[in-house]
């Protein structure tokens, strides 16, 4: 059975992710048990919820135990998961690929799960993004999403838009919303992680992947003329973006992108969980090439899954939770409960939920050359928390102060990434 409960951000509430069920093709199998599982959406918040609840109900009904569900609006959870992790965290909780994984294995606050690889299902790729550098797993994929800019199908159809091709077509595109008296961009900061979309996009768009990554390890200054640039491009762009945005949360502005107030909005495909209304009457396109000879083939493409806490006194069981958790079993049943279905990361997962939406998605991602975690997963979390996004923040509301705000990060990040 399931038992649905608060979570206390001073108790045992926040974390989720173990597996247990088919080992077919997977590594070592785990002792099922009861488990605490928290998840980083609020109870009855939306799709994102009812996908963890229902792959936790599925577990807990198959294997005839108890599994605990503690759910945490998102940014509380974000804002809170480093100190929760080192206090008395539940078995296993919702987190993310890349760095900020990799991150919490480096400090001994996550569990090696390699036993539990290979997962049948799930390719080098989604191993490699489990992979911290000791070389070991310690993350199950679940799912994953692409950023790219949405748009109503009928009101481009109306208007006589189409999706632009180039950067001149996209500079004329811009040019006619704004004409017309639509707002080109829907736009919110208010969750400080959304404006790390538009940088991510401008500077693979400007400067390229690699470049993303260095930037990202420290191994590209922030104060130098290719971040600059990118910021650059971006102050060209605000006027066609809405404004007091520092005020909005992303669900607001797509309300704002689903009424015709706002002809586009970039964002990762959840941006269906806030308009469920019209999501059959959206598509959207890749981020258009900004210099040809970079292209425009580089992309977010966070990968959602679980980790189980170092914490948890519960190893067994909440490997057993995970590794089902990592399941194409799993994935079914978040998708026929939820009201939009998640891009499974396990291959062997049912499409018939999937609209033209998630596989359009599934398709641009396969197609992509580089594929990018987003800002704050690809980089220190102290950097992208405390640093960043108070400076994407700070530039939004002033951008004529690009040398300020870039000499500012530069120095902070040298000083938590230990650069020169």
């Amino acid at each position: 059975m399931l038992i649905a409960s608060g979570l206390g951000l001073g108790g045992a509430a926040l974390l989720g992710g173990c597996g247990g069920g088919d080992s077919s093709g997977s590594g070592a199998s785990a002792e099922p048990g009861a488990v605490r599982f928290g998840v980083n959406e609020a109870r009855g918040s939306g799709p994102a919820f009812q996908r963890n609840e229902a792959m936790a109900n599925a577990y807990a009904a198959a294997q005839g135990v108890e599994v605990t569900l503690n759910a945490v609006d998102h940014n509380t959870f974000q804002e809170s998961i480093n100190t929760y992790l080192q206090g008395t965290p539940d078995d296993v909780f919702t987190w993310f690929a890349g760095y900020r994984m990799s991150q919490f294995a480096e400090n001994g606050l996550i569990s090696d799960v390699s036993d539990l690889w290979p997962v049948d299902g799930m390719g080098e790729a989604f191993q490699q993004a489990s992979t911290a550098p000791d070389g070991n797993q310690y993350f199950m994929p679940a799912g994953y999403y692409p950023w790219a800019v949405f748009y109503r199908k009928s009101v481009f159809e109306e208007n006589g838009w189409t999706a632009p091709e180039s950067a001149d077509d996209f500079d004329a595109l811009l040019q006619d919303m704004d004409g017309k008296g639509i707002t080109p961009f829907a736009f919110a900061a208010k969750d400080a992680w959304a404006p790390m979309g538009t940088f991510d996009i401008l500077n693979m768009r400007l400067n390229g992947y690699d470049f993303h990554m260095q930037l990202t390890k420290g191994e590209q200054a922030w104060d130098s003329p290719e971040v600059r640039q990118v910021f650059e491009r971006w102050a060209q762009l605000l006027p066609y973006h809405q404004q007091n945005a520092l005020g909005r949360t992303w669900q607001e502005a797509a309300t704002s992108m689903a009424n015709g107030d706002c002809g586009m909005y970039l964002l990762g495909t959840f941006v269906v969980d806030g308009v469920a209304d019209v999501a059959d009457d959206l598509d959207f396109f890749t981020f258009p090439a900004l210099d040809d000879t970079i292209g425009n083939d580089a992309l977010d493409a966070p990968i959602d899954g679980f980790c189980v806490a170092a914490g948890s006194d519960n190893q067994a069981a909440a490997k057993a939770f995970l590794q089902f958790l990592g399941t194409a079993e799993a994935a079914d049943a978040a998708n026929s409960e939820a009201d939009a279905p998640m891009i499974a990361a396990n291959s062997n997962a049912s499409t018939e939920a999937y609209g033209a939406l998630q596989k359009k998605s599934a398709e641009v991602v396969q197609q992509a050359s580089s594929i990018a975690q987003f800002l704050d997963r690809d980089t220190n979390a102290d950097l992208a928390n405390t640093v960043i996004t108070a400076a994407l923040q700070d530039f939004i509301r002033t951008p004529d102060r690009i040398d300020e705000i870039t000499t500012s990060i530069q120095q902070q990040a040298q000083s938590i990434l230990g650069t020169s």
